[in-house]
C-alpha cells in the first residue's frame, strides 16, 4: 500500500524531534521521496506534508492562472514562500521546528494524519476537535440535513 492512511500520535523527544510513524516512513520510502514538501494548511491548524508530487500539485494549478492577476501571485507566495522543506534523519524523525509550531499550536506531541498521497501533522488536542466536527458535519449529510439544521 502507498497512501497515507490512518492517524498516530508520537511525542516529541528532548532534541525537538518527532518520529514519523512506521507506516507512513513506509509509504515515503515506496514513493521514494528524498525531500519533505510541507506548507500550512490554508485555514486549518495543521501542516501537509508530502514529496515534490504535493509541490507540483500546487504549482500545476497556479499555473491555470492568469499570471498577471493578484490569484496567482498569491498563489505563488503561499505555495512558496510560506512552504518549507522538511528533513527525514535517518531514525525517520523530522525536526519539529517554529515553522511547524507557529502554524499548528503542536507543543509536546504530534498527530499525524493520512490524507492519501500527503500527510498531515497536529497538535492532538485541535486534531481531535477538528475530527469531532468532521464527523457532525458528514452526519448531518448522512442525515438529509443541511449544514447549520438540525435534523428533526
Amino acid at each position: 500500500m502507498n497512501r497515507f492512511l490512518s492517524n498516530a500520535v508520537n511525542r516529541i523527544d528532548a532534541k525537538g524531534r518527532v518520529s514519523v510513524p512506521a507506516h507512513f516512513r513506509s509509504v515515503l520510502q515506496q514513493r521514494g521521496y528524498a525531500e519533505l514538501y510541507a506548507i500550512r494548511e490554508l485555514d486549518l491548524p495543521a501542516l501537509n506534508v508530502g514529496g515534490m508530487d504535493l509541490l507540483d500539485r500546487y504549482e500545476t494549478r497556479i499555473a491555470q492562472e492568469d499570471p498577471f492577476l493578484q490569484t496567482a501571485e498569491d498563489m505563488s507566495f503561499f505555495v512558496h514562500g510560506d512552504g518549507a522543506f522538511l528533513k527525514l534523519d535517518q531514525d525517520g524523525r523530522i525536526t519539529v521546528t517554529d515553522f511547524i509550531r507557529e502554524h499548528t499550536g503542536i507543543a509536546a506531541e504530534v498527530a499525524f494524519v493520512g490524507r492519501g498521497s500527503f500527510f498531515q501533522m497536529w497538535e492532538p488536542g485541535r486534531l481531535s476537535d477538528y475530527g469531532a466536527g468532521v464527523r457532525a458535519r458528514l452526519s448531518r449529510l448522512r442525515q438529509g440535513t443541511k449544514p447549520g439544521e438540525r435534523p428533526e
